[in-house]
């Protein structure tokens, strides 16, 4: 049975599942350092081996970025990306005030139209820079 945690993944576990869902992979020092600056980290566990994950990041007033939604693909069209942005979205309603903007970059938009994201085109373009 899966079982939501509301925890950020540990630095192996955020490796790991970033490489096998075909994710960007990140240096290990950079997560290491950032991963402990998150806002809200929430995992799917079954079996104690952590199969999901997802975190939020920003300055926890004006902006919030979801980032880092990634599911194994043996347990991937199973309701967990959905799990996991339930946990985000609720984090959010506790936390995030009026007015705040809140952010994400779409692999897969229909599960976050489901919550009520929408395109930001043609008002205005995503845009982004990796070093």
């Amino acid at each position: 049975m899966y079982q939501v945690v509301e925890q950020i993944a540990s630095v192996d576990d955020f490796i790991r599942l970033r490489h096998v869902s075909g994710l960007s992979p990140r240096l290990y020092e950079a997560v290491e350092k950032g991963l402990p600056n998150s806002l809200f980290g929430v995992q799917i566990v079954i079996n104690d081996l952590t199969v999901g994950m997802g975190r939020v990041v920003g300055d926890g007033a004006l902006n919030f970025d979801i980032v880092d939604i990634a599911v194994e693909p043996e347990h991937q069209r199973k309701g967990l990306g959905r799990l996991i942005m339930q946990s985000i979205m609720d984090y959010l309603e506790r936390e995030a005030l009026p007015r705040a903007y809140i952010t994400l970059m779409a692999d897969v938009p229909e599960l976050y139209k489901k919550f009520g994201f929408q395109l930001s085109r043609p008002e205005s373009e995503g845009m982004y820079l990796i070093k």
